[in-house]
């Protein structure tokens, strides 16, 4: 009974302690393959540069670094060149579903999650009292499942009753995932904890890259004031927005150009910095209590 009590007792103050300061790595679009690219895209570029991040990130004191999605260009064995790479972390590593990633076989979409070690396709964790929510932007989409499958049927129904006129390489967050994160939320918000949420598609700023159901999310997240900040990749050129005190921050890819990108952020009571490497930029973001 009394190491039941000690146990309760570190795991409580653990998530009661929001005001301890710690840094964590952000990676977003590596998406490599073994082709050099034209234009702005280097596409094989990206392994010594996801290389160089990961020796430069394991040179910190960090607690963890996340992907935002579309780690790949294409191709299956594309994984197999930069996940060996990225699992040389020394700290745990996260992945989220880009569109990019399902850029494969329609026999093998289904294996994507398992091929990045994620335990589902959304999910969340928890470090010193902040969640951690990991949304699939690819609930709903043409890429993430094999063509003429009921879950493509889904998503063309999807895009003609809403009449979207976002691209079909966006997606939305469909109505079960909706479900989890609004009880998410309502733990976080129960137990004390402030919450930063990562997804490969935006919400805001308003763009032509945003998920379908943008406003939808946006409307969900701002019923919750534990909510700070929303992460994202998929717009290269990266973006940032403020709405009803939750920061919106779209991380530039490294897979554009010879030069490299990727940022630490670091929490602190008060405020959420973003140091950026490469084309990232800085920033400093006041925290709302």
């Amino acid at each position: 009974m009394l190491a039941l009590l000690i146990v309760t007792c570190l795991v409580a103050c653990k998530k009661a302690d929001t005001n301890k300061t710690y840094s964590f790595g952000v990676i977003a679009d590596c998406q490599y393959c073994d082709d050099p690219g034209t234009g702005v895209r280097k596409y094989s570029a990206s392994k010594e540069k996801l290389a160089r991040c990961i020796d430069h990130f394991n040179s910190m004191e960090l607690e963890y670094v996340v992907h935002l999605g579309d780690f790949i260009d294409k191709n299956m064995e594309s994984f197999r060149v930069v996940e060996p790479i990225f699992k040389n972390l020394s700290v745990p590593g996260y992945h989220v579903l880009g569109n990019h990633d399902f850029s494969v076989r329609d026999d093998e979409k289904e294996q994507i999650p398992q091929v990045l070690g994620m335990p589902s396709r959304y999910y969340d964790f928890e470090i010193y009292g902040w969640r951690f929510i990991v949304l699939d932007g690819n609930d709903i989409s043409f890429h993430a499942y094999p063509a003429g499958s009921a879950q493509y049927r889904e998503a063309a129904k999807y895009y003609e009753e809403n009449g979207i006129q976002s691209p079909k390489w966006n997606g939305a967050v469909g109505d079960e995932q909706l479900e989890w994160l609004k009880n998410r939320l309502n733990s976080a918000a129960k137990d004390g904890e402030k919450v930063i949420l990562y997804c490969h598609f935006p919400v805001y700023p308003d763009n032509p890259h945003n998920l379908w159901n943008a406003k939808e999310i946006m409307g969900i997240l701002e019923d919750y004031s534990c909510v700070k900040a929303y992460v994202n990749g998929h717009n290269h050129e990266g973006n940032y927005g403020e709405h009803s005190g939750i920061h919106y921050i779209t991380v530039k890819g490294m897979v554009d150009t010879y030069e490299t990108s990727y940022a630490v952020f670091t929490v602190r009571s008060d405020s959420l910095e973003i140091r950026g490497y490469g084309r990232e930029e800085h920033r400093v973001l006041s925290i709302k209590n």
